[in-house]
C-alpha cells in the first residue's frame, strides 16, 4: 500500500514538472533582448534601415540612417555589431535622412546604396538625395556628378525600392514623393535618368510605404501605400506600368498608408499584401482570382500608430509572425497560423510601448540560422537603436535561399517558393519594404516538424524559373541565374 501510494506521489509530481515547465513555456517572450552587442549605441534620431553586404566580405551589415546625424552601417564582428563606414559621403551627417534602399544598378555585380533625404514634410525641400557607387573603395556620390544634376530630386520623399523593369538585372530606383511627382531613376547611357514620366509613373500623391515583386505577374509589379489618396498597384507588362488598384481592390482610399510587406499569408505559393494604415484599420490582402480580399480580423487590423510592418520567420517554427512597429505605443506581434489566422504572441521588451519606432529591418547578421530584429527610433525624441532575437529551440530546422542574377547581384523583386508536403510558402526577395526601410536579400525558412522538403523554386525577375530538389538543411543555399 506504501509503495503503490508512493507511487502516486511520484506521478503526480511528474506531472506538475510537466504542467509548469509547459505554462511557462507558454508565457515565455517571443523575443530576448540583444541590444548590448551595438558598440556604441548611443541616442539619436534614425529612420529608415536596409540590408546590404556594404564591405562585399559575403556578410550583410544593417545600414541605418541619421536624420541630422551621421548615416552608420552595422557590422557583426567578435560577438558585437558596431559601425564600419565613417566617409564622408556614406556618414551625410548635415542632411535628413530617412529612406535607404540597396540594388545594382549598373549591373557590375555589386549594390549601390539610394539615401533619401527629406528635410521638409511635404513638397519642395533644401536637400536633394544621395546615390552613392563604390569606386576604388570610396564612396561616390552619382548625383554630385555634373552630368545628374538636372535629375535632382528636390520633394520631399518617403519610402524607396529597387526594380528590375525588363527583368535583365539594370535596376531603376522608385522614389514615393510627398506633395510632388513620384521619380523613377535609372542609368542610361552612364547618366543617371529620371523615367518616371515616359512609364505612367510621375503621379503627385502623399507617397508612403513601396513593395516590389511578384504581385499579380512574374515579372516585378509594384505596390504604393498613399496618405490622403487612393494607393497604386502597377502592373508591370514587358517593362511598362498600368495602374491597376482599384480593379485588384487594394486602393484604400480612405485610409492613410504606412508600412507594407509581401507575404504567402494562405502558405500556397501565391505573394499577399499585408499594408497597415496611420490610426487606420491595417489590411492583410490575399489575392482571390483577379481581385485582393482583406481577410484581416479585429486583432489584426485594429488601428494604431504604425510605422514598419515585416513578415518573417522568427523563431524557425515553419509559420512566418508579422512584426507591428509603432511609435508611442506597444509594438505588435503575430504569428500566421496555417489557415491564414493571425495569432497575437507576447512580445516582453520588444513591445517598446515607450518607443519612438521609425523603422525595423531583419538579417541573420551572425549566420547562426537565426534573424535578428533592428529597430530605429526618433522622429519626436532621440533614443538608441534595439537588436532583438527569439528565444527559439535549438533543436529547429532551417533553410536559407540566396539568389544571385546574372551579374551576381541580389536578385531582389525575384521569388523563392519552397515546396514540402505541408505547404508552398513563396517568399519575396526583398526590393524594398517595411516603411522606409529593406530586408536582408534572402528567403529564409524555418522547417516544420516532420516535414518533408521536395524542392526549392526560384523565379527570377524575368520569370524564367530554376528548381533545386538536391537540398540540405541549416545551411543558405545559393542559387544563380543562367
Amino acid at each position: 500500500m506504501q509503495c503503490y501510494k508512493s507511487n502516486n506521489i511520484i506521478q503526480l509530481s511528474f506531472y506538475l514538472i510537466i504542467f509548469f515547465f509547459s505554462l511557462s513555456h507558454a508565457n515565455a517572450d517571443f523575443f530576448k533582448n540583444i541590444s548590448n552587442i551595438i558598440d556604441d549605441n548611443k541616442e539619436r534620431l534614425s529612420y529608415g534601415i536596409s540590408v546590404n553586404d556594404i564591405n562585399r566580405d559575403g556578410n550583410y551589415e544593417f545600414i541605418v540612417t541619421g536624420f541630422g546625424t551621421e548615416n552608420i552601417a552595422l557590422s557583426y564582428q567578435d560577438g558585437f555589431v558596431s559601425n564600419i563606414i565613417e566617409e564622408e559621403n556614406f556618414a551625410d551627417v548635415n542632411r535628413r535622412t530617412i529612406g535607404v534602399v540597396s540594388c545594382d544598378i549598373d549591373r557590375d555585380g555589386y549594390e549601390e546604396i539610394y539615401f533619401l533625404n527629406t528635410d521638409s514634410y511635404s513638397g519642395e525641400k533644401l536637400y536633394t538625395d544621395r546615390l552613392l557607387d563604390k569606386k576604388d573603395d570610396q564612396f561616390q556620390d552619382l548625383f554630385s556628378l555634373n552630368k545628374n544634376k538636372k535629375q535632382l530630386n528636390y520633394t520631399a520623399g518617403r519610402s524607396v525600392a529597387c526594380v528590375d523593369r525588363k527583368g535583365n538585372g539594370k535596376y531603376g530606383i522608385y522614389v514615393a514623393n510627398y506633395g510632388g511627382p513620384t521619380r523613377f531613376y535609372e542609368l542610361e547611357e552612364d547618366r543617371i535618368v529620371d523615367k518616371a514620366p515616359s512609364l505612367n509613373l510621375d503621379k503627385i500623391t502623399g507617397g508612403r510605404a513601396v513593395v516590389v515583386g511578384n504581385i499579380i505577374t512574374n515579372n516585378s509589379d509594384i505596390f504604393a501605400a498613399n496618405e490622403r489618396g487612393a494607393n497604386f498597384l502597377y502592373e508591370n507588362k514587358e517593362g511598362l506600368f498600368f495602374e491597376v488598384a482599384q480593379q485588384f481592390g487594394v486602393d484604400d482610399k480612405l485610409q492613410n498608408g504606412r508600412g507594407t510587406t509581401l507575404s504567402d499569408i494562405l502558405y500556397n505559393g501565391q505573394l499577399d499584401i499585408i499594408s497597415s494604415n496611420w490610426e487606420g484599420y491595417h489590411r492583410a490582402f490575399v489575392r482571390s482570382g483577379n481581385k485582393f480580399i482583406d481577410i484581416a480580423k479585429t486583432n489584426f487590423n485594429k488601428p494604431s500608430r504604425v510605422r514598419t510592418v515585416i513578415s518573417a520567420d522568427f523563431d524557425n517554427d515553419g509559420y512566418d509572425e508579422v512584426f507591428f512597429n509603432n511609435i508611442g505605443e506597444a509594438n505588435k506581434l503575430f504569428r500566421i497560423d496555417q489557415n491564414g489566422e493571425f495569432i497575437e504572441l507576447k512580445l516582453g521588451e520588444a513591445s517598446e510601448p515607450n518607443g519612438l519606432g521609425t523603422g525595423a529591418a531583419v538579417a541573420d547578421i551572425d549566420n547562426d540560422g537565426i534573424l535578428e530584429l533592428l529597430i530605429s527610433h526618433g522622429e519626436v525624441a532621440e533614443q538608441t537603436l534595439s537588436m532583438f532575437k527569439a528565444n527559439t529551440a535549438k533543436d529547429h530546422r532551417w533553410l536559407r535561399v540566396k539568389p544571385l542574377n546574372t551579374y551576381g547581384a541580389p536578385a531582389r523583386g525575384a521569388t523563392v517558393k519552397l515546396h514540402t508536403d505541408q505547404r508552398i510558402h513563396a517568399k519575396t526577395i526583398d526590393a524594398g519594404s517595411g516603411y522606409l526601410c529593406q530586408m536582408e536579400p534572402i528567403a529564409h525558412y524555418g522547417i516544420r516538424e516532420n516535414e518533408v522538403i521536395k524542392k526549392v523554386e526560384v523565379i527570377w525577375t524575368n520569370g524564367s524559373i530554376t528548381e533545386m530538389n538536391d537540398l540540405n538543411l541549416n545551411r543558405i543555399l545559393e542559387i544563380r541565374q543562367k
